[in-house]
């Protein structure tokens, strides 16, 4: 027995306005239920443009809670069938578990159980596939109109799955299909690797759409299908494709990460999209000779020790270095126009501003906050594992700049500084950059392999080792 289900949304909020279910029993229809639904939203007016579904109309309509319990009435003991399943599954499964009920049931698509059945086709979506099928919809866009187009289309795949095969394996819970987005075949998830490094989300236009890193590839790009949030849904069912490149080390995967969203700018990246820096950071000594940690848009600071993106976010990484080193929020200018810090008062600042601290003691720590966002060194190598045995990573950093990465194999002598950029592949630097290799630096102090290179003798030496 199935349940083929079609739901009208409010959009960006995902709230039900109308629901249709047609009870299927594999031959015919046995049961049929239709119902607007008060989202208790606003419905926007590009929805409305697009469903026909106005304020007014739902405005008396039920709200889910009133008829959640013929939904579980009618869906009980049912397949649960919808073109692009997981979409209008696990927005049922959340107004339940908003009710405080656990709704599950077995699931089929459409739009999978079509590309298998019906190969070939441009477009899955239910309007080309009604258009190739001779389906005709009576009102497009509309739950009943849609989940009745669903089920003349469902039924037509039965009997093209003559055996079963297809439907059988489909409902198979090691197959994943129930839980794979619509437009990506099974066989490339199946093919992807199970080792570090970066992959990429497209979709039917072979557009990059997402960029992610991972230690295992395959493990990370399957628990973005099983994410229930509305990001991960919206994007899950745009991806038509999955692609990915191994590099063995998630150090490297990091970087290529950074770069990569920086470069391609997907639309479901957020963090690290933006490439522009306007504010640095810079630090001087006035009149009595305290240090202050101080910022101002990038092209009136001649070397700035740090880039920013906004004000805020300068502002943020200076509350976070206040606290650690206990650095005075005046003369990091977070408070301005105080003749002692709030900070001083709940014991945070140790008193540089109320002259209960000499400045010699205050600037030792200033010295030691600048020095904890600089590399150690100028010139350096990190030596890292490559994408196989017999092959090493490495990192460069030259003039205190990354300058990219590259491979080689171990047996394969690197002496100098042009043997290292002839096997490196360029890359930009940046703040994101520099705040991965600080942490993994911090991080990796004693474990990994560092080669410091004399800039004047262009000769790697050895700074510690594991």
């Amino acid at each position: 027995m199935y349940s083929i289900v079609d739901i009208e949304t409010t959009g960006h909020s995902s709230k039900i306005t109308e629901i249709s279910i047609f009870v299927f029993d594999g031959k015919k229809v046995i049961d049929e239920y239709t119902s607007l639904v008060n989202p208790e939203c606003v419905i926007p007016p590009f929805i409305t443009n697009l469903t026909g579904i106005t304020n007014a109309m739902v405005g008396n309509a039920p709200k889910f809670y009133e008829i959640a319990q013929k939904v579980q009435e009618l869906t009980s003991d049912t397949i649960f069938v919808a073109h692009n399943v997981n979409f209008d599954y696990n927005i049922i499964h959340k107004e339940f578990k908003d009710l405080g009920f656990d709704f599950k049931r077995k699931k089929l698509c459409t739009v999978r159980l079509s590309r298998k059945l019906i190969p070939g086709l441009n477009s899955y979506s239910l309007g080309s596939l009604c258009a190739t099928q001779k389906i005709v919809i009576k009102d497009r866009h509309r739950a009943k109109g849609d989940a009745e187009a669903t089920t003349i289309l469902f039924k037509k795949l039965v009997q093209l799955d003559k055996n079963q095969e297809v439907f059988n394996s489909f409902l198979n819970t090691r197959s994943r299909q129930a839980t794979l987005p619509p437009l990506l075949p099974k066989k490339i998830v199946d093919g992807l690797s199970e080792k570090t490094g970066v992959y990429y989300f497209k979709n039917n236009k072979s557009e990059i759409i997402y960029v992610g890193k991972a230690n295992n590839i395959k493990q990370r790009v399957l628990s973005h299908f099983y994410d229930k949030s509305k990001k991960e849904v919206t994007m899950c069912l745009e991806t038509a494709n999955v692609t990915y490149i191994e590099t063995g080390n998630e150090l490297v995967a990091l970087l290529l990460e950074s770069a990569e969203i920086k470069k391609i700018f997907p639309k479901f990246n957020r963090a690290q999209r933006r490439a522009q820096e306007s504010i640095g950071l810079f630090s001087y000594e006035d009149r009595n000779g305290i240090m202050h940690i101080a910022y101002n848009r990038i092209k009136l600071i001649a070397s700035p020790l740090m880039k920013f993106h906004s004000t805020t976010e300068v502002r943020l990484f200076l509350e976070k270095l206040c606290e650690e080193y206990e650095l005075c929020p005046k003369y990091c200018h977070l408070q301005s126009n105080v003749d002692s810090c709030f900070h001083y008062q709940i014991k945070k600042c140790r008193g540089i501003c109320s002259e209960k601290e000499t400045i010699e003691i205050y600037n030792s720590r200033v010295i030691e906050a600048m020095d904890s966002i600089k590399f150690q060194a100028e010139n350096f190598i990190i030596k890292e594992q490559g994408r196989n045995s017999n092959e090493h990573a490495y990192i460069l950093i030259s003039n205190g700049i990354y300058k990219g990465f590259g491979y080689a194999n171990k047996d394969i002598e690197i002496i100098t500084l042009n043997d290292y950029y002839e096997i490196i592949d360029a890359q930009k630097d940046n703040n994101d950059i520099k705040r991965i290799l600080n942490a993994y630096l911090k991080k990796n102090t004693n474990t990994i392999e560092i080669l410091t290179i004399d800039a004047t003798q262009h000769q790697p030496f050895n700074l510690f080792a594991s």
